[in-house]
């Protein structure tokens, strides 16, 4: 199989490479094209990829290119990973929120729909594109915001673009250590919500969910970091495990407060970061080195305001495995292409798995994928207490879909204003206005 990284410099591409080295299976991955705009950065990754393999036999072969239609041609497979304004623009996103006395995190809030509005039209194309050139591949979606990004390339490529994120399984890999099990045969997790906007409800063990006995020990819950996050009173009374991202929401003023009082903002800290790792590994033997010592930092310090706010210190090295979106990945290609029938949890349309939300809405549900694609279950449970704000989110998402793809303001400005993260319209109209005039990828509204 040939696979097409569309934003292949991205600091993430090693550990999706790693995972195609594990993969000894028949019908494998044999060939990578790793497709990005900074040629420097892509001979960089080059360099890792081929450090990543040595000694390994038959590795995927890596080609680089800086036409996307070239790297995409012959694709059976498509990563799309792009980050329009890079992380510049996440930057800009965290001090203008700040400024005006919101959240500014890139998938939540004004950030997400500013990060959103500059990223729609670029990836747009990328699906026109994909159409065009490698109309048999499967573009498996990680930019960010990942659900409303993969709702909107669907009018284009439909069921063949599907969503992926890993904070599902790395909560329910968290959840399950807390009772010394392991995600693995026997194992299926109940999960539901948006993505970054969900909820873990049931975690059967050879049938038998254990999730309540996670719930009944306060000790349990707070063995891994959701748990501490959210505290385990709070746990307790929702009857389900959050994501961690719906700490933005829980706890909003506190982490508001935090952000205001940080040093750097996550995005200041990451474009430091980035710059000294590029810099140091352009020019080193051992480029791979560099990256394993960047990616260590970048997990420790990953959410450290959330965690400041919640008064619970660093993070414990058991927390820092991913939820290993890159293994998801690798079992939906190969799922797809070789009809292994697998269950996962996945950004797809909803399809009448969550039954009071319409079948075009894409949702993060568990899925079963087959060579026919992924296919949500049904019955899928958002908690009671969570419709509200699923149902208010979807219309957030859907109202920046129509800004993106319509150009329009007054569409913007609704996704805004009815975001739960922000509580004023004529702050709503501030922030589009900043918005607008900070980044020249928005002028198109009008």
């Amino acid at each position: 199989m040939r696979l097409a990284v569309i934003g292949g410099g991205g600091f993430r591409t090693p550990l999706v490479y790693a995972a195609l080295l594990r993969d000894r299976e028949p019908g494998r991955v044999t060939s990578v094209a790793l497709v990005d705009v900074d040629e420097q950065r892509l001979a960089t990754m080059a360099r890792i990829l081929a450090a990543l393999a040595d000694g390994v036999d038959d590795a995927p072969a890596v080609t680089t290119h800086t036409d996307a239609a070239e790297g995409l041609r012959g694709a059976d497979f498509v990563f799309s990973a792009v980050r329009v304004g890079g992380l510049e623009g996440r930057a800009h996103d965290e001090l203008i929120g700040l400024a005006h006395g919101v959240i500014g995190q890139e998938t939540v809030g004004f950030g997400g729909v500013s990060y959103a509005l500059r990223t729609l039209p670029t990836v747009m194309q990328l699906a026109d594109l994909v159409k065009r050139v490698a109309p048999d591949a499967w573009v498996i979606n990680f930019t960010n915001p990942a659900g409303l990004v993969t709702e909107a390339m669907s009018q284009v490529l439909g069921n063949r673009v599907i969503g992926i994120c890993d904070s599902p399984i790395g909560l329910a890999r968290r959840a399950l250590s807390s009772l010394g099990l392991r995600v693995g045969p026997g194992v299926e997790v109940e999960y539901a919500g948006l993505n970054h906007l969900g909820w873990l409800t049931g975690l059967r063990v050879d049938g038998v969910d254990l999730l309540p006995e996670v719930l009944r020990d306060p000790a349990r819950i707070e063995s891994f970091e959701e748990g501490r996050l959210f505290g385990a009173e709070w746990i307790r009374a929702l009857g389900a495990l959050p994501n961690e991202y719906l700490h933005y929401y829980s706890s909003r003023r506190e982490v508001l407060h935090s952000d205001q009082l940080a040093s750097r903002t996550r995005a200041r800290y990451l474009l430091d970061q980035q710059a000294r790792f590029w810099a140091d590994a352009h020019g080193d033997r051992n480029p791979l080195a560099v990256w394993e010592a960047a990616r260590l930092d970048r997990e420790s310090t990953y959410m450290a305001t959330n965690r400041h706010s919640a008064g619970i210190g660093e993070r414990d090295e058991h927390d820092l495995v991913s939820g290993g979106y890159e293994d998801v990945a690798l079992a939906l290609m190969r799922g797809i292409a070789h009809d292994e029938r697998s269950r996962l949890i996945l950004n797809v349309p909803n399809a009448g798995a969550i039954a009071w939300l319409d079948d075009d809405a894409v949702v993060e549900v568990p899925c079963v994928v087959d060579a026919a694609g992924a296919h949500p279950v049904p019955g899928a449970v958002v908690p009671d207490f969570g419709r509200g704000l699923v149902t208010t989110v979807k219309y957030v998402e859907r109202q920046t879909i129509l800004a993106g793809l319509g150009g329009s303001r007054t569409a913007a400005l609704r996704a805004l204003a009815h975001h739960p993260l922000i509580d004023s319209v004529r702050v709503a109209r501030a922030l589009l206005d900043s918005a607008t005039a900070t980044f020249p990828e928005l002028s198109y509204l009008v």
